[in-house]
C-alpha cells in the first residue's frame, strides 16, 4: 500500500472517529465539516481583531500614557487594517461564519455547540499567544540592538515591554492549559459512553468474544472503550491545538523572516521538507509495532486478570507453575515486540537530534555575511535567530512528534475497528429486525423449532440436523446426549443467542424467556441488585426479597447479610450451590413464562433441586432443561436426546433409560 493511500485511509478513519461528537456523521458530509471548521476559523479571527481594536481603543482611554509606552505603534497598525482591504474583509468572512454556523443549528443539538464553542475559544487563545510572540520578537531585536548602543533608558522601557508581553501571556497560558484537557474529557465521556451503548446493544459483546480465542477479530474490547478511547480523545485535541499553533507560528514567522532574508526563508523550506520526508520513510515501521504493543501489553494484563478473578480454583490446583508460564508467555511477547519498538524509536531520535543540531548554524551561514557587511543591525541577528527557530519548529512538527504520532494512529486503528465492527453487528440487528419480531412476536406462545440445523457460528460443524419441536405452556423439556453432542448449543440456538443455520426457531418475546446457566452470572453490587438482575431494585420491597431467599432455602444468606444494600465480591464469597440457588430466586422474582436451564442445579443435593422444580411448577413454568440426573424425569414430559452426530429423538420422560447416554 502506498504511503498516501495509507494517509487516506487513516484521515477516514479518523473522520468516522472525531466528526460525530462535532457534527453527525450520517446527518452531514465531509465537506460540511470542513465548512464548519473554515467558518469558526473566519469567526475567531473576527473576534480576535475586534478584541484588539477595542482593547487598544480603551486602554487609550483609560491609561493612554502605558498604551504609548507597552504598545509602542500598535494603533498605528490597528488603524491601518481598518483603512486598507483588511479589516472589512474580515468582517466579511467574521459575519459568513456566523451564518454558517446559524444554517447548522438544528445539527448542532444534543449539546454539540459546547466543543464547538470550546475549539473557538482555544483557537483565540493560540492567536493572541502567537501574536504576543511575534512581539516578543522585535522587543528581542530592540533588546540586543539597545545593549549595541549601550542605550541604558531604552534597554530598560524594552524590558518593560517584555515584563508586559509576560504578565499578558501567562493567564492566557493557563486558561489554555485547562480548557484543552477539560474538552478532552467531555469528548471522552461522550465517545465512552457512544461505544459502551452500541458495545451492549445487539449483542455486541457476546459476538465479539467468541469461545475459540483464533476467531477474534476485536481483542480486548475493554481496553479499547476504556484506555484507547482516553488516549484517542486526549492526543486528537493536542496534536489539533499544537498543528493550529504551528501553522499559525508558521504563517507569522515566516513573514518576518522573509522580511530579514528571502534566502534564509527558501532554506529552511528545503531542509524542513527534507528532514520531514526522511523522518516519515524512517517511521513508517513504528505504527504497525506501537499497534502490536497496544494489543500484547493488553493480552498480558487480561491474563493477569484472569488468575485474579481465578484465585481460588488456581489454588486448589497448585496451579501456579502453569499460570506462571502463561503470563510469562504474554509478557514476553510483549518484551520482544518492545525491544523492536526500542531500536526503531532509538533511530527516529538520531535522525531527529540530527536534524535539530544542523538547524542551529543555518542562520549563522546565511546572516553572518550580511552582518559582516554592514547591510543589517545586530538585532536582525539575533531576531533572525528567534524567527527561523519558530518556523523550523512548526515545518519541524511531523519530525518531533513522529513516535508519538505513530502511537496515535495506532490507537486510531485500534478504536476505529471497534467502531466499525460494532456499527457492523448493529447494521446486521437491524436487517434481522423485521424477522426477529415476526419470530417473537407476543402472539407466539412457545417455542417452535421448525426444520433447524444447528451449527456454531464460526464452523462448519453441524450438531443438529432438521430438528422440529414445540415447548407450549406448562410443558417441560429434558436435554440429554453425550458431553459435546450440543446441548448446552441447542439452548443457545432456542434463547436467541445464535441463530439456525437452516429452518426457523419462533419464541416468545425475550422479555418472557430466562436463560439460567450452570455457573450463574454475579454482577458487580449489592445482594439487592444480584437478586432483582436483570429487573430495577425498586421493583421489590425487602420483605418480598428474604422471603424469596427463605423458599429457594437461602435462609442463612438472610441471617449473615440483613442489610440487602451490602456489597461483597459474591462469586468468591458463594459457593456454586448458593450461586445456584440465587440464581433461582432471581428466576421467581423475573416470573418468565419460560425457563432455558443449562444444568442449573447440578451443584445442588437431590432434595434442593426437588425443591426447586417443584417452585416453578407451581407457578405454570415452561422450561427446557439439560442435565444428567435421573432424578430430572420426574419434572419433565419429554426428553430430548441428541447423539452429537446431528441426529435427535423425542421420547417420553416417563421410564427413560438415562443409561442410553
Amino acid at each position: 500500500m502506498s504511503f498516501f493511500k495509507a494517509f487516506r485511509e487513516q484521515l477516514g478513519k479518523l473522520q468516522r472517529l472525531a466528526q460525530p461528537y462535532f457534527l453527525p456523521l450520517e446527518e452531514s458530509s465531509s465537506w460540511q465539516f470542513l465548512l464548519l471548521v473554515l467558518s469558526l476559523l473566519a469567526v475567531v479571527v473576527g473576534v480576535t481583531l475586534l478584541l484588539l481594536t477595542g482593547s487598544v481603543a480603551a486602554a487609550g482611554v483609560l491609561i493612554p500614557d502605558l498604551r504609548s509606552r507597552f504598545l509602542p505603534g500598535v494603533p498605528e497598525q490597528v488603524a491601518a487594517l481598518w483603512s486598507g482591504p483588511i479589516g472589512p474583509v474580515v468582517m466579511a468572512l467574521f459575519a459568513g461564519g456566523l451564518a454558517v454556523f446559524s444554517s447548522f443549528r438544528a445539527k448542532l443539538r444534543q449539546g454539540r455547540w459546547l466543543p464547538w464553542l470550546l475549539i473557538g475559544v482555544i483557537t483565540l487563545l493560540i492567536l493572541v499567544i502567537n501574536g504576543i510572540n511575534v512581539g516578543i520578537s522585535f522587543v528581542a531585536r530592540n533588546v540586543d540592538n539597545a545593549l549595541v548602543a549601550y542605550d541604558q533608558d531604552g534597554f530598560w522601557k524594552i524590558v518593560a515591554i517584555y515584563a508586559f508581553c509576560l504578565v499578558l501571556a501567562l493567564p492566557i497560558r493557563a486558561t489554555q492549559s485547562y480548557l484543552i484537557p477539560r474538552l478532552g474529557l467531555l469528548w471522552r465521556e461522550w465517545l465512552s459512553g457512544r461505544l459502551l451503548t452500541r458495545y451492549l446493544s445487539n449483542r455486541a459483546y457476546y459476538i465479539l468474544n467468541p469461545n475459540d480465542e483464533s476467531l477474534q477479530e476485536i481483542d480486548n474490547p475493554d481496553q479499547r472503550i476504556s484506555q484507547d478511547t482516553a488516549s484517542f480523545t486526549g492526543t486528537s485535541l493536542s496534536v489539533t491545538v499544537e498543528i493550529l499553533s504551528a501553522l499559525l507560528t508558521f504563517v507569522s514567522f515566516i513573514i518576518v523572516l522573509w522580511s530579514i532574508s528571502v534566502n534564509l526563508a527558501l532554506l529552511l523550506l528545503a531542509y524542513s521538507l527534507g528532514g520531514t520526508a526522511l523522518i516519515v520513510f524512517a517511521s513508517r515501521k513504528l505504527v504497525a509495532l506501537n499497534y502490536q504493543q497496544l494489543k500484547l501489553e493488553a493480552d498480558f494484563r487480561y491474563g493477569l486478570v484472569h488468575i485474579r478473578d481465578n484465585a481460588e480454583s488456581i489454588a486448589f490446583y497448585r496451579g501456579e507453575q502453569q499460570e506462571g508460564k502463561e503470563a510469562e508467555r504474554r509478557l514476553s511477547g510483549a518484551i520482544v515486540n518492545y525491544n523492536k519498538l526500542i531500536v526503531w524509536e532509538a533511530l527516529i531520535q538520531v535522525i531527529q537530534r540530527s536534524y535539530d543540531y544542523f538547524s542551529r548554524f543555518l542562520p549563522w551561514l546565511v546572516i553572518a555575511p550580511v552582518y559582516f557587511a554592514k547591510e543589517v543591525d545586530f538585532g536582525v541577528f539575533g531576531q533572525a535567530s528567534i524567527a527561523f527557530s519558530q518556523v523550523l519548529f512548526s515545518v519541524s512538527y511531523i519530525v518531533n512528534n513522529i513516535d508519538r504520532l505513530a502511537a496515535f494512529s495506532a490507537s486510531i486503528s485500534r478504536l476505529e475497528g471497534f467502531q466499525l465492527k460494532v456499527d457492523e453487528i448493529g447494521s446486521q440487528a437491524r436487517e434481522r429486525s423485521y424477522q426477529d419480531s415476526l419470530l417473537a412476536d407476543a402472539s407466539h406462545q412457545t417455542i417452535l423449532v421448525k426444520h433447524a440445523d444447528l451449527v456454531p457460528p464460526h464452523t462448519d460443524r453441524r450438531l443438529i440436523h432438521d430438528i422440529s419441536l414445540e415447548v407450549g405452556p406448562a410443558q417441560r423439556l429434558l436435554v440429554v446426549g453425550p458431553s459435546g453432542c450440543g446441548k448446552t448449543s441447542f439452548l443457545r440456538m432456542v434463547s436467541g443467542l445464535w441463530p439456525a443455520a437452516a429452518g426457523t426457531v419462533e419464541r416468545p418475546p425475550l422479555a418472557e424467556l430466562l436463560f439460567i446457566p450452570q455457573k450463574p452470572y454475579m454482577i458487580l453490587g449489592s445482594l439487592r441488585e444480584q437478586l432483582c438482575y436483570p429487573q430495577q431494585p425498586e421493583r421489590f420491597s425487602d420483605d418480598h426479597l428474604r422471603s424469596v431467599l427463605e423458599e429457594v432455602r437461602l435462609p442463612e444468606l438472610v441471617r449473615r447479610y440483613p442489610d440487602l444494600d451490602i456489597k461483597q465480591d459474591w462469586p468468591r464469597l458463594l459457593s456454586l450451590g448458593e450461586q445456584q440457588r440465587l440464581a433461582f430466586a432471581r428466576l421467581l422474582l423475573n416470573s418468565p413464562r419460560f425457563v432455558v436451564l443449562d444444568e442449573a442445579t447440578s451443584a445442588l443435593d437431590v432434595n434442593t433441586e426437588k425443591h426447586l422444580y417443584k417452585l416453578l411448577t407451581e407457578r405454570d413454568m415452561a422450561f427446557v432443561s439439560v442435565g444428567h440426573r435421573p432424578t430430572l424425569a420426574a419434572f419433565h414430559d419429554t426428553v430430548l436426546e441428541l447423539d452429537g452426530q446431528g441426529g435427535w429423538r423425542l421420547l417420553p420422560a416417563t421410564g427413560y433409560d438415562f443409561t442410553r447416554t
